[in-house]
């Protein structure tokens, strides 16, 4: 008789699956409320205990680790060797094991959960078993995903279990160990006393969230995962996509852009990005105000962009929009009106950001055969520790343009220029190989409206020829980290131009 063991916390599907395999003549061995639930359905079914001779204990953190469970599990069916050792202690083969762990990561999405309950809830048993089935694979089917439950079924079903594929069986044992890899990712995760140190051994688990229509080209294939962590679910993970309209890997990647611009701002803003560079920003605490300054910013390039709201969308903005064409609205929320108005259009993506609570932890980005890992950048808009190098000092309105302009260009592509009015982006020079191009650029963009605006730039300026582009163009005033060897013949620019300069001590490079 073939043996399956289901020892399972997610329960669905559980009992037709019980039911099939009993009708193929299994027997179905399982273990505490798993098993009273195929009881329940008028199933048989044997506790393990009995199996093993030997009780649950320490409340359940002891039942599946025995002998006789891992020996079934273990044995090589190839070997005569091991098969005379199972008969000669009495153990029975077991040649399906469907087993999921405890929800971990359920449980540590509440940011107050005690230690001592995360700590129960770091299963043992279960992955212990998942592994031993996994790596025995040739002679074990190991499901831990309730939805491969029907296809793996039909083919027992067809062939008989000793026929399941080879190609079948690798299929599984992989997703097994991605499985307990990425459950003890998050442990670790947890675990870990700095949320921002770097460990020696990294501990990364993800979680598909659906392949996407392709990648930066049509030509690559592409998926998006979300990063198990502790705490609450946040970033991509707690995005929802109306309607199931189909992302690009670039629809990501320009959406994650504009969010995180518009959430850096703490008043109502309205952000426009287009290639993951914000072509315009625009506040207010009207929100087509926002809309349309955002818009004026570089109306050219906003065709066919990203537009993200750090507020609930409203009907008098969607008005606003009219017939602009925009690839992604992203948002906290929409009017009912608003929503049903934007699902109407084609080709339009639709998103409502589920949790706005900023990721925390580090950042990472991959390169070939490695990860680069960093703290997240962070703006320090304390105005008041700024230094003013020059004669000429900032109005209150310039200081609190300027301390905008410092926020939106953290999210620009380094050379990063950003010219700005009060609550408006006016220009910006983006990603070039020198800072002196990056300024033209943004006063091209600006065009007249460069007269009277402020800059900021996320590095110093190397050279004074970019102080001048920007005074040519009507700059008023510059907000800049400086600390480079040629400050002082870059603030002697900006004092014969009858500019401001301000000093942060920190830059914003963003490559």
């Amino acid at each position: 008789m073939s043996r399956a063991l289901i020892s399972v916390w997610d329960k669905a599907g559980v009992v037709d699956l019980a039911r099939r395999l009993a009708a193929l003549g299994f027997e179905i061995l399982s273990t505490g409320g798993t098993a009273r639930t195929i009881a329940d359905a008028g199933l048989a079914v044997r506790e393990v205990s009995e199996v093993t001779g030997f009780p649950e204990i320490l409340e359940g953190r002891v039942k599946t680790l025995h002998p006789a469970v891992h020996g079934g599990l273990l044995a090589r069916r190839d070997d005569p060797a091991h098969m005379m050792t199972l008969a000669d202690h009495g153990i029975t083969p077991i040649d399906v094991l469907v087993s999921n762990l405890y929800p971990f990561s359920e449980v540590v999405a509440d940011a107050e959960v005690s230690d001592e309950v995360a700590i129960e809830h770091i299963d043992i048993g279960g992955p212990a078993m998942v592994r031993a089935a996994a790596k025995n694979h040739a002679g074990v089917i190991v499901l831990v995903d309730p939805t491969d439950y029907d296809a793996v079924l039909a083919e027992i079903e067809s062939v008989g279990a000793g026929a399941v594929s080879a190609e079948t069986r690798r299929r599984l044992a992989a997703k097994a160990f991605g499985h307990v890899a990425a459950y003890d990712s998050l442990v670790a995760q947890y675990l870990r006393v700095d949320d921002h140190e770097f460990p020696h051994r990294l501990a990364i688990g993800g979680e598909l969230l659906h392949n996407v229509r392709y990648g930066e080209n049509p030509h690559q294939r592409a998926a998006v995962y979300k990063l198990l962590a502790p705490g609450p679910v946040v970033g991509v993970g707690s995005w929802h996509v109306h309607d199931d309209r189909e992302m690009s890997y670039n629809n990501y990647l320009d959406a994650t852009a504009a969010w995180g611009c518009a959430q850096d701002f703490a008043g109502q803003t309205v952000v426009i990005v287009k290639h993951t560079l914000p072509c315009g920003v625009g506040a207010s605490d009207d929100q087509v105000e926002a809309y349309h300054r955002a818009l004026a910013g570089d109306p050219v390039s906003a065709f066919g962009g990203i537009c993200a709201v750090n507020r609930v969308v409203t009907s008098a903005m969607v008005g606003a929009i009219g017939k602009h064409r925009f690839d992604i609205v992203i948002a906290p929320g929409y009017e009912d009106a608003a929503l049903a108005s934007l699902l109407k259009r084609k080709n339009l993506r639709v998103i409502t950001v589920r949790n706005v609570a900023p990721v925390g932890g580090l950042e990472y980005r991959s390169i070939p055969g490695g990860l680069l890992a960093q703290e997240p950048d962070s703006v320090d808009l304390d105005t008041s520790a700024w230094h003013c190098v020059t004669t000429r000092r900032p109005s209150a309105e310039e200081l609190e343009t300027l301390a905008f302009a410092w926020r939106a260009v953290k999210w620009v592509k380094s050379n990063a220029i950003v010219m700005a009015q009060p609550g408006m982006i006016a220009g910006v020079g983006a990603g070039q190989p020198n800072r002196v191009e990056s300024v033209r650029i943004a006063a091209k963009v600006a065009g007249e409206r460069a007269s009277g605006c402020v800059l900021a730039s996320d590095a110093f300026f190397p050279f004074p020829d970019g102080v001048e582009a920007a005074a040519d163009a009507g700059v008023v005033a510059i907000v800049q980290p400086g600390g480079s060897v040629r400050d002082a013949e870059t603030t002697a620019v900006a004092e014969a131009r009858g500019m401001t300069m301000m000093l942060v001590g920190r830059r914003h490079f963003r490559h």
